[in-house]
């Protein structure tokens, strides 16, 4: 079994596409991904920049994400990138996890949009939201932001945020640590005390993760 883990980065269709605009709302400008086996251990990457077909790289996504429109101009457009990207995990077993849903939301519109021909079914039996099994194995009502879950398991990101092969190599982390359940849950064993109703918060903690003072722990 192979485990991936991937991330987008997207860019909103130009409003001039307004029939466009009806069905696809963003497009794809970076796929980034990276390959655990069996053992969860890193084996390989994939990245690749997909140019728009439908509007420039507006800039306040090149403030975000560092991609420019120099940057996507000649390279290929969605259907061959994803085509890449399903070539490269290829098929043996495997399945693929991002931290929430909206990457696949994504992928299923633009392939709809774009690649009418292919088989969604590929992406809906493989896909696993690492976001909410993260927040089940806690018991959060609410869904933590990949930032503070790195925060929370003391994993200091490595590269840009933003950056959507930087981005599935942190999050991969997530998924590693949640294999082993006894280390897990030691490393979360902080969190869990703020999380507590009853439990005061300590200034450390609160600093560190302003935002879960407002979540709860299912009972």
């Amino acid at each position: 079994m192979k485990h991936i883990v991937v991330d987008l980065e997207m860019n909103p269709v130009a409003r001039d596409f307004r029939e466009v605009r009806k069905t696809l709302k963003d497009e794809v400008i970076e796929i980034g991904a990276v390959c655990l086996n069996d053992a969860y251990e890193q084996e390989s990457q994939f990245r690749c920049y997909v140019q728009p077909q439908y509007g420039p790289i507006r800039k306040h996504i090149t403030e975000l994400t560092h991609i420019t429109q120099d940057m996507v101009d000649g390279q290929p457009v969605y259907a061959e990138s994803f085509g890449r990207f399903v070539d490269w995990v290829g098929e043996d077993e495997a399945k693929i996890y991002s931290w929430s849903m909206s990457d696949i939301k994504q992928l299923r519109r633009e392939c709809r949009y774009k690649l009418p021909d292919f088989d969604v079914s590929w992406l809906d039996s493989r896909w696993v939201d690492l976001q909410q099994a993260f927040d089940d194995r806690l018991g959060l009502h609410n869904n933590l932001a990949l930032k503070y879950a790195l925060g929370a398991i003391n994993h200091d990101f490595v590269g840009s945020q933003h950056t959507a092969l930087d981005d599935a190599v942190n999050t991969s982390a997530i998924l590693v640590l949640m294999q082993d359940d006894a280390k897990f849950r030691q490393t979360m064993q902080p969190v869990l005390d703020v999380l507590q109703p009853k439990e005061e918060l300590t200034s450390n903690i609160g600093d560190l993760f302003p935002d879960l003072a407002g979540l709860k722990l299912d009972e």
